[in-house]
């Protein structure tokens, strides 16, 4: 079975652009799938799928990897069907678990402004922290899509950067007036490295800036203001849809602006909107709950 599994992954990395993280999930996913099964792709019916998704459950397992592996199962038949290996597609019968709609956590307009405003000290590493901060809230981006910016993405004279998202799909995006100011200063601040290095954001001895150096550096000021609970660069993520969406702006240039390939990814923002839209009322509106006795 490996070689299958090994000629469907290339497909994913070649033709798809899957990053590795996602590639060893999926061959995890499948050998536990072949594992348990103990059939070749050409005798998979669709109890043995079935079989396998209610195995998975009764072990234990969060609805979540059990999506996800029969996601990487589907991807995997539906891909040897197209090549003509197998007649049918058992897989794409099977429902995934039900997952529960989980709100992502997003900051107040005061909170994020108190953040980015937070790194205020002179020179590189400050400057460097701020334009991060300002860049992840003005723009949107994954922590991933940020760590992996080259200086040469980054054109402040139009307000615009470069992105190269999942799949290696790129898109442009605009970049608010705060965050191109943050940059510029933190340009001056690097240059003065001397490095040679492409990367916008570079460490103290000039190298690329890690997805983990990007977390650590919001958790650190997240802290330093106050805000409790779990918090990363996705965080401010979220913060820049739902603030977004709050604004008026349309659901699909969120769409656009985030990279999602479908807008129902970018949905989970009006639900988030409408939590928000109810939690005021009930606290603002005088006949919004039941006058205490």
């Amino acid at each position: 079975m490996n070689p299958l599994i090994n000629k469907f992954l290339r497909y994913l990395e070649i033709e798809r652009g899957v990053s590795p993280h996602t590639l060893r999930a999926y061959r995890e996913d499948l050998e536990i799938f072949f594992e348990h099964i103990k059939s070749k792709i050409e005798d998979v019916e669709l109890n043995d799928v079935r079989g396998f998704v209610a195995e998975q459950i009764n072990a234990g397992h969060k609805k979540t990897t059990v999506g996800r592996r029969l996601a990487a199962v589907r991807s995997f038949l539906k891909f040897f069907y197209r090549e003509g290996y197998i007649k049918t597609n058992p897989a794409k019968l099977v429902p995934a678990p039900k997952l529960p709609m989980i709100l992502p956590k997003f900051l107040s307009v005061d909170d994020v402004f108190s953040l980015v405003e937070k790194p205020q000290d002179i020179g590189f590493r400050p400057a460097r922290d701020r334009a991060i901060l300002e860049l992840l809230y003005s723009s949107g981006l994954r922590v991933s899509e940020l760590s992996g910016l080259n200086a040469d993405d980054i054109n402040v004279r139009e307000g615009l950067v470069k992105v190269k998202g999942k799949g290696k799909k790129e898109r442009i995006v605009p970049v608010g007036k705060k965050a191109i100011e943050a940059i510029k200063t933190y340009l001056v601040e690097r240059m003065l490295l001397k490095k040679k290095e492409g990367a916008l954001f570079l460490n103290r001895n000039g190298a690329r800036l890690t997805d983990r150096s990007v977390r650590r550096i919001v958790i650190k000021y997240a802290r330093a203001i106050g805000v409790s609970g779990q918090i990363g660069p996705h965080t401010l993520r979220h913060t820049f849809a739902s603030h977004l969406l709050q604004g008026g702006a349309d659901l699909r240039v969120i769409q656009e602006l985030l990279g999602h390939s479908s807008l129902s990814t970018t949905q989970k923002y009006t639900h988030l909107d409408i939590t928000h839209l109810m939690d005021t009322y009930d606290k603002a509106h005088p006949l919004a709950k039941e006058e205490k006795r």
